[in-house]
Order: structure tokens, then sequence, then C-alpha cells
């Protein structure tokens, strides 16, 4: 059975920004978004925005695209 999507996005964020050692509040700042707004992505709660996505894919020093791989991996798609 396919994960609910908003999960699995938030799964992949969540370990990406750990596997560097970053902290939900600094990656928070480093997207100039607030920690809450984070955590609830991380924990499936939010429907992100392309501009949002490009800024967390800036912080994690990954490509959109790579990202999306990513949770293309998580979701067994």
């Amino acid at each position: 059975m396919q994960k609910d999507l908003l999960f699995v996005f938030g799964h992949t964020i969540r370990r990406l920004r750990l596997s560097k050692d970053i902290s939900q509040e600094k990656f928070a700042d480093m997207c100039n978004l607030h920690r809450t707004y984070i955590s609830d992505i991380e924990l499936g709660k939010r429907n992100v925005s392309l501009e949002n996505i490009g800024k967390i894919a800036e912080a994690l020093d990954i490509c959109i695209s790579d990202l999306f791989k990513e949770v293309e991996n998580n979701a067994g798609i």
C-alpha cells in the first residue's frame, strides 16, 4: 500500500535534515520559515508550496529533482 505523500515527503525532509545534523530550529532559519511550519511539514500536516520546497532543497544543498527522487524512493513509487 502506498504511503500518504505528505507523510513521506515530511519523513524524507526530516531524514535528510538529521543526516546533516541540523536542528529543526536552525533548519527553519536556513529556509527562512517558522520552526512550527517545518515541524508540520515533517509530520505530514502541511501541503508545501513549490516556493517553500525550493527553500528547503536549497537549505539541504540538494536540487529539487533529487529531493523528489528521495521522496519517490521512500514512497515506493
